[in-house]
């Protein structure tokens, strides 16, 4: 009977969780997990920030959609609101006003100084805003207050920024049309106006009754109708709906054109277009971020795993099941992953911020709290980049076996299982589609880097295999320097780990340069839309009476070269003779076309800045007409089918006989559809369009904006290079927003250059430790891995260029809706760029491999 040892000897095994949490531990202050942990954060960092920023701005439109609209529902239409409409919501008792806005031209006296610039007119009636309050004030410096009522008659509230321009005060007189106005107060807020391209404009607001005496509501005029509603009471909510739903199928039964209930969506601040392009930016940063951190993360799990070999083998021998060191791995890795994730998201938390302070003037300040999805959604991706990318490898590491304590050659790391990289590689995929929230963007970006990972590692391996026959050795008989024969040779003799560092560099440079060229290309195109030499003065309301005393005088003043183009406001009715309605249409631009009036124009002579794309134009053909390529598209149309227009209740059909492919810009006077004929039959309300870049000022002199206002007092002059100046405004905002966030995504993919170069320092270390004792000295060992690092970076660099030039076409092409092409010398300057980074990665990951003495690596190597 065998002896039972003293209590004092007997050694509990500790508990799962203790063996995982002295693992943590370990592992954390041998900085074992110092690179896991960075990608996993930058990655969360990077999309939590672009969360928490898209969750505020939506919740604080959906807090202000009443204060956006002026009121709980709007219906808006180009002609006034037919009467049944009001008659209607005032039998449900709910509040009505309407508006009615259209650009103009406002004036100072000459005693003032005569000046004059463009203004968006808004003529308001009784009980405006619905929704929201107006805020005035009696100077530009002095406080606010609530407006109690709307202006009184024979006066009018402005922007402060018409008294800048116009050298104006409170209580002087502003010219609108034929009509003098008594400035009353300036005005601070304006709940219904929104934001953004389309408001360049200062306001000038007066009551209603004041519009007819301007005069400026002429037959051809563009003016915006606006009959707000609102709800009384605790009925004033269902009241609204009936009525929205009572006015959507009268609209439809009565084919009321131009006529639309207008949603939230549609009453969002027109600057909404600008956000949603720099969220798309912002989105594409935080995708490339994500799939770089996934890359980042399985290469340094990899290497985690091969340096935990011997010591997993130890645990076995020691009596530790397969079972219990799995379980302690993923508990380890499940903590670090929320730990990783959870200062992901406070770093993200703190970036949104600074998104807001970027974007100060585009989004209110003022917006909600942060809501808490973000954060749970940047939580999951983090967990997932971990346990999808990362835990694999190290639950091979349950499976070595006991004797690799005597036999180091056994229980190497295998690939992981197919099945293992599927899944993994789906779920990610799946979670980067749903952040992307837009499916052409997720699925070039996610689909182009899966395709260019395939293309690197096929490549790359390709390359090895060229390299394994073509170790230099004698060169025109000139024998080959040792460092390069040994650094070939070195590359050739592991083909699995050159591919690998290959296919990791590429991508890591992938991102980098797609970047880069997104920065300096794409996003520059954007800011130089724009050609230098464009017009910037369009003018619109020109009379056909007024037509030769006004280009008389911009001849006068040196304007030779301008457009000029008569303009026709028109409905399509009919396409090949059957009658058409929005509903016609699935696509939503359509459905705006049809029920939205054109401008029409005719002209013998095709327009020199347009360019046939089908068909030809034929001057002075009878019954034709040229339609815009993108119009015909959207409409489904083309060569030979006939459209019907209504213009002011004369009907005008022609036979399409070209397609004009329209650069819109260009900054010039362009049109959807024209007839190719120099006049049209009948009596039709025409006015007239001109563009052209205005004389530049003399000192002391009148401005040439200040005599064509005073002459044509009529006329709607559109000074474009004050609102192009804001547009650039805006645009840089945009960008610099971008950029901050590029920084995470560049930071992520110096961690992946910084894996992919650190992932075979122990092989080096042993492979120079050998050399080493044979004779090499360091001199030599130094260029040999100089020279593998420089090859393979430039190979990566190369690699990752062209890569990047695909996907940054793809991009361009169909999520940015640039035209764009990158420049040839590009893969050089990759392939440089690559060589340079991939040389700076390994001079300061593998530093102390050349360094440490020969004895230690091969008493590690021995052990």
């Amino acid at each position: 009977m065998k002896p039972t040892p003293p209590a004092a000897f007997v050694s509990q095994p500790p508990s799962l969780w203790a063996l995982a949490r002295r693992q943590l531990v370990r592992d954390f202050r041998a900085g074992e997990l110092r690179l896991l942990v960075v990608a996993v954060m930058l990655a969360v960092a990077a999309l939590t920030a672009v969360g928490f920023f898209a969750d505020r701005l939506n919740n604080g439109l959906a807090r202000d959609a009443r204060s956006l609209l002026g009121g709980d529902a709007i219906v808006s239409s180009d002609q006034p609101p037919p009467a049944p409409l009001a008659e209607r919501a005032l039998e449900q008792g709910l509040a009505v006003a309407s508006t009615v806005s259209f650009p103009s031209m406002g004036r100072a006296s000459e005693a003032r100084g005569g000046a004059s610039r463009l203004v968006a007119v808004k003529a308001v009636s009784a009980g405006y805003p619905l929704r929201g309050r107006m805020q005035i004030a009696d100077a530009p410096d002095a406080p606010g207050r609530d407006a109690a009522s709307v202006p009184a008659r024979g006066t009018v509230w402005v922007d402060a920024a018409i008294l800048d321009s116009l050298g104006l005060k409170v209580g002087d007189e502003l010219l609108l049309g034929d009509a003098g106005l008594k400035i009353a107060a300036v005005i601070l807020v304006e709940p219904d106006r929104g934001a953004g391209f389309m408001s360049f404009a200062p306001r000038a607001l007066l009551n209603e009754a004041d519009l007819p005496a301007t005069g400026l509501v002429q037959p051809a005029s563009r003016m915006t109708y606006r009959l707000a509603v609102a709800g009384q009471g605790s009925s004033g909510d269902s009241a609204v709906r009936d009525f929205v739903a009572w006015a959507q199928t009268r609209i439809e039964a009565q084919r009321w054109r131009g006529v639309r209930v207008e949603s939230l969506e549609s009453g969002r601040p027109e600057m909404q277009q600008t956000l949603d392009r720099a969220a798309r930016f912002l989105n594409l940063v935080a995708l490339l971020a994500a799939l770089l951190a996934a890359v980042a993360v399985a290469i340094a799990a990899r290497d985690f795993a091969s340096r935990h070999l011997d010591d997993c083998a130890m645990l076995r021998v020691l009596g530790q099941s397969q079972r219990r060191i799995a379980g302690a791995y993923t508990i380890e890795f499940a903590a670090v992953g929320l730990i990783a994730s959870a200062l992901g998201v406070l770093l993200g938390l703190a970036v949104h911020f600074v998104f807001v302070a970027l974007l100060a003037g585009l989004v209110d300040a003022a917006l909600p709290a942060p809501g808490a999805w973000p954060a749970l959604f940047g939580l999951g991706v983090g967990l997932t980049l971990l346990l999808g990318f990362g835990l694999p490898p190290v639950l091979q590491l349950a499976q070595v076996p006991p004797l690799r304590v005597i036999r180091r050659d056994l229980g190497e790391l295998k690939p992981a299982s197919l099945g293992v990289l599927i899944a993994g590689s789906v779920g990610f995929a799946a979670l980067l589609l749903a952040v992307a929230s837009d499916l052409k963007l997720g699925l070039i970006t996610v689909g182009g880097f899966a395709g260019a990972v395939a293309v690197f590692a096929l490549l790359s391996w390709l390359a090895v295999q060229a390299l394994r026959r073509l170790v230099p050795g004698d060169w025109f008989g000139t024998r080959a320097p040792r460092w390069l024969v040994l650094a070939t040779r070195q590359v050739a003799a592991r083909p699995g780990f050159a591919v690998l560092q290959a296919s990791s560099l590429s991508v890591g440079l992938l991102a980098l340069v797609l970047l880069v060229l997104l920065r300096t290309d794409l996003i520059g195109s954007w800011r130089a839309a724009t050609p230098p030499d464009a017009p910037n003065r369009f003018v619109i309301n020109v009379q056909p009476d007024q037509g030769a005393a006004f280009q008389q005088q911009l001849r006068g003043a040196g304007v030779a070269d301008y457009d000029w183009y008569p303009m026709i406001r028109g409905r399509l009715v009919a396409i090949n003779g059957r009658p058409i309605a929005p509903d016609d249409y699935a696509d939503v631009r359509a459905q705006r076309l049809v029920e939205r009036e054109f401008n029409l124009s005719h002209a013998a002579e095709l327009p020199g800045h347009n360019e046939v794309a089908a068909g030809r134009w034929q001057p002075d053909e009878a019954g034709a007409i040229s339609v815009e390529d993108g119009l015909a598209e959207t409409l489904g149309v083309g060569i030979g089918d006939t459209l019907r227009f209504d213009i002011a209740g004369s009907l005008q059909e022609g036979r399409i006989t070209s397609l004009r492919r329209v650069d819109w810009g260009s900054m010039r006077v362009n049109f959807f559809v024209m007839f190719p004929t120099r006049d049209l039959p009948g009596d039709l309300p025409v006015t007239y369009i001109a563009a052209f870049r205005a004389p530049p000022a003399v000192p002391g002199e009148p401005g040439f904006d200040n005599a064509l206002a005073r002459a044509f007092p009529n006329i709607t002059n559109v000074d474009v290079s004050a609102s192009i100046a804001q547009v650039q405004r805006v645009l840089d905002q945009v960008i610099r927003a971008v950029e901050f966030l590029f920084g995470f995504t560049l930071a992520t993919g110096l961690v992946v250059l910084f894996a992919a170069v650190t992932a075979t320092r122990e092989q080096r270390a042993r492979e120079f430790a050998v050399m080493r004792a044979l004779g090499a000295g360091s001199r030599l060992l130094g260029q040999v891995q100089r020279a593998e690092l420089l090859g393979v970076g430039a190979l990566a660099g190369v690699l990752a260029s062209l890569a990047a030039m695909a996907v940054g076409w793809a991009l361009a092409r169909y999520a940015f809706e640039f035209s764009w092409g990158a420049p040839w010398w590009v893969p050089l300057a990759g392939g440089g760029a690559g060589a340079l980074l991939a040389l700076a990665a390994g001079w300061w990951g593998l530093r102390e491999v050349l360094a440490r003495p020969v004895v230690e690596t091969l008493r590690r190597a021995a052990l």
